[in-house]
């Protein structure tokens, strides 16, 4: 069996294919849409390192890092144990498992650590070959088997929801992509191409690789926000409410010493 940094390096070099770039510009865009309105300090992304998906997104500080290894790509910040990673707890404020989960020994380890780091209401950006598509059927027919991908341990949908789930993430989006059969000839790419937009009006399950967008929830915290408007409409009420009152006292004492004058 391959390192986890041999694994790296040749999914890596399968996104060089013409198959692996047309499935990559599909994930960049996602993940370009996904990560540019999720806000914070600290943001990870764990494997993948020569693609940078957190490009799109404006935290100060962006880390990648790449499982250990001596064949595990070079463009990483950090190599790390993704099964335990060296970051405090709490601490992240978004992280992307690009295709990490499906070659990983113990998926659910790598979730829970992840889950560990994030801060509450952290987000979470998961990306995985789908097996219920017929990327998924090409992976158990096809006798290549040992090449990367194909020798991913590919994880169903609901199986992964359940994991997020049992770890307090909830899930906020997703989507699915790569209709087209999973052919390795540029040209036939090409010609097959249209069935992308009806893959996701016909059958949206059956993608070759689906996305998930989690929050990790925390029971018994809630965000405070401020509440501007409730705010202004007070302070207008005091401006005006206290002068109305005012001026009907002073015509009351008015009438009163008029009266007494009268009855003198």
């Amino acid at each position: 069996m391959l390192s986890n940094g041999a694994l790296s390096a040749d999914l890596q070099a399968w996104f060089e294919t013409p198959l692996g770039a047309y499935l990559l510009a599909s994930e960049q865009a996602y993940f370009d849409h996904e990560v540019a309105d999720v806000f914070g300090f600290n943001a990870l992304q764990l494997g993948l390192a020569r693609q940078d998906f957190l490009r799109a997104n404006r935290m100060s500080f962006h880390c990648r890092l790449v499982p250990l290894g001596p064949d595990a790509p070079g463009a990483a910040q950090v190599r790390s144990d993704f099964h335990s990673l060296p970051i405090l707890s709490n601490s992240a404020d978004l992280v992307l498992l690009p295709h990490v989960l499906e070659f990983s020994e113990s998926p659910h380890q790598v979730l829970r650590e992840v889950v560990r780091i994030l801060m509450p209401e952290g987000h979470v950006i998961v990306s995985g070959f789908n097996p219920w598509s017929l990327w998924g059927a090409r992976q158990t027919f096809d006798r290549g088997r040992e090449q990367v991908p194909w020798c991913g341990q590919f994880i169903n949908l609901p199986r992964l929801k359940d994991w997020m789930a049992l770890l307090g993430i909830e899930i906020a989006a997703g989507r699915m992509c790569c209709y087209i059969p999973p052919v390795v000839n540029e040209r036939w790419i090409d010609r097959l191409s249209f069935l992308e937009a009806a893959g996701d009006r016909w059958w949206p399950f059956a993608g070759g690789v689906y996305f998930l967008h989690g929050i990790k929830r925390v029971q018994g915290m809630r965000v405070i926000t401020p509440q501007w408007r409730t705010a202004r409409a007070k302070s207008k009420a005091l401006a005006t409410i206290p002068q109305r009152v005012q001026d009907g006292e002073e015509q009351l004492a008015a009438r009163s010493r008029e009266r007494e004058r009268n009855d003198t």
